[in-house]
């Protein structure tokens, strides 16, 4: 089974200090303003927010050694999660499109993030604002692209309809 990016570490450390800094801004900054012992819920809040931070570099790295992927003869197969195991397979008869993203973050450190849309899947999790089904957050740039060629490859040989 194929590990993602290093980079991957980064990506999961900026969405997860994002998420708890805007916690912080909302919950505990306007608490600790409005209340008579301010300071002291502020400090209280500042610890919370290291600890959660020291707790989210562990989880960053667990979620990081647990993602992977492999192509197999027939199907993509996708492990990932720390508390909750996740296992995806998906056929490559499924498929419908590749699709390859490089945001500022991953253009700096230098992966890709590839979404394999599916029949039927792709639509209804735009609707819900999910992920695609086939989701690898980061592999290296030149991986990707063996990736989707890989892919294409495999969905140009099906028989088409009708």
């Amino acid at each position: 089974m194929e590990s993602l990016h290093k980079g991957a570490r980064w990506k999961f450390r900026i969405q997860l200090y994002f998420t708890l800094i805007l916690l912080f801004l909302f919950i505990s900054l306007p608490m600790g303003l409005s209340i008579p012992n301010g300071r002291l819920v502020l400090l209280i809040s500042l610890i919370i927010l290291l600890l959660f931070i020291l707790l989210g570099e562990l989880f960053i790295q667990l979620a990081y050694k647990n993602w992977k992927y492999e192509f197999t003869k027939d199907s993509l197969k996708i492990e990932k999660g720390v508390i909750i195991k996740k296992y995806k397979s998906i056929p490559y008869a499924r498929i419908q499109n590749v699709d390859i993203t490089r945001g500022i973050v991953a253009r700096i450190i230098g992966f890709s993030t590839i979404d394999i849309q599916t029949a039927g899947y792709s639509m209804a999790s735009a609707q819900s604002g999910g992920l695609s089904e086939g989701h690898i957050p980061a592999v290296s740039i030149k991986e990707a692209e063996k990736i989707r060629t890989f892919l294409i490859k495999k969905i140009s040989g099906k028989k088409q309809g009708l």
